[in-house]
């Protein structure tokens, strides 16, 4: 189906808002059963590949071959990926969803920065700059009135902290990777980010010791294979770990695409604003959310995420490109007259031949 631009990165927008603000929620009542973040994300990228391969088996989907020189700049935004996803899923076991958002709620001050520098992005308007502050400012306010904050100081933030850092990379390097790396379906990125994910998640679940732990909660509930304890689990945690299996795969695609429309820094500021509604449905179902001053510090930084304007590429990018594609057809100029300069001085010579030779 052929859309246009305006309605493709309004369709990447919505669909990502959807499945970002929501596996968010998602994964928090997942680990209110299921105390293992790196397995729950382990379990969730061995969903995908199946949901993809197996879409793939069925002529759903094409997919990409497996090429080395794709693996190596996915290599290093996979690492960045799991990163923040352990780091995403280790704010969430122990801190309040609100706390997680703010942390995501300035990587776009971050970002607004190396935009110009590594991706051709010209420099924040004035209107730009006052958004961004105000995202700043109403982080402030938020951190101000956080419990976590108060009682633990800024421990209860080293998670946050090392998640806006990974964020902020992986958001650069991810439309990097993107304007570089040309794939024939699009599947590729969702397919390579799975495939290299799981190693890395797998390591970090030893290294925190939850293989050890799962088999502790393995015993608590009397069960001796994985079937026995998918028996005695609650549906609703069973129905959870589903959806968070549809949503991630979910995420992956509507990333990519939404990444590929729009700049570094305004992707970043829409993964803001679409916990918005996770904020709403979290204060509808969830006990463990901020203060009301502090729902208000949130909101003061999705209104100033709202006020962005998204800044134009710089003029000498473009002016480069002009002239490259200039240069381009008086090349192809050039040898199109001069192709038809010696067809025509080979026809001359052919008619100054004799008719009968000697």
């Amino acid at each position: 189906m052929v859309m246009s631009p305006e309605t493709e990165v309004i369709l990447s927008v919505i669909s990502y808002s959807l499945c970002s603000g929501s596996l968010v929620l998602v994964n928090k009542l997942i680990l209110h059963y299921l105390h293992f973040p790196s397995l729950v994300i382990t379990v969730q990228l061995f969903s995908s590949i199946f949901l993809i391969y197996g879409a793939n088996m069925f002529g759903v989907i094409d997919v990409d071959p497996i090429k080395w020189e794709f693996l190596k700049p996915y290599l290093i935004y996979t690492i960045a990926f799991s990163l923040g996803v352990y780091s995403n899923m280790m704010c969430l076991n122990t801190s309040n969803i609100e706390t997680v958002i703010v942390a995501r709620g300035l990587s776009p001050l971050i970002v607004c920065a190396l935009d110009p520098i590594f991706l051709g992005r010209e420099l924040p308007s004035r209107r730009s700059v006052a958004a961004l502050s105000l995202i700043a400012f109403g982080a402030l306010g938020y951190a101000s009135t956080d419990e976590a904050f108060i009682t633990q100081g800024l421990s209860a933030y080293v998670y946050p902290f090392f998640y806006l850092v990974t964020i902020t990379f992986e958001m650069v390097y991810g439309k990097k990777i993107v304007k570089s790396v040309a794939f024939k379906t699009v599947s590729g990125p969702v397919q390579y980010t799975n495939l290299l994910g799981w190693p890395p998640m797998i390591m970090f679940a030893y290294l925190g010791g939850e293989f050890d732990r799962f088999a502790v909660f393995m015993q608590e509930n009397n069960a001796q294979t994985l079937g026995e304890l998918i028996r005695v689990l609650p549906n609703g945690c069973l129905a959870l770990v589903v959806l968070g299996c549809f949503v991630g795969t979910g995420i992956g695609y509507s990333g990519w695409w939404c990444r590929n429309k729009v700049s570094a820094t305004t992707f970043t500021l829409i993964g803001v604003l679409n916990k918005c509604l996770t904020v709403l449905v979290n204060l509808m179902i969830w006990d463990q959310h901020a203060s009301p001053l502090g729902i208000a510090s949130l909101f003061l930084c999705i209104i100033g995420g709202s006020l962005y304007q998204q800044s134009p590429t710089k003029k000498m990018f473009a002016d480069d490109a002009a002239k490259a594609q200039a240069v381009k057809d008086k090349d192809l100029e050039h040898n199109a007259s001069d192709g038809e300069t010696s067809n025509q001085d080979r026809e001359e010579a052919i008619l100054k031949q004799p008719l009968i030779k000697k």
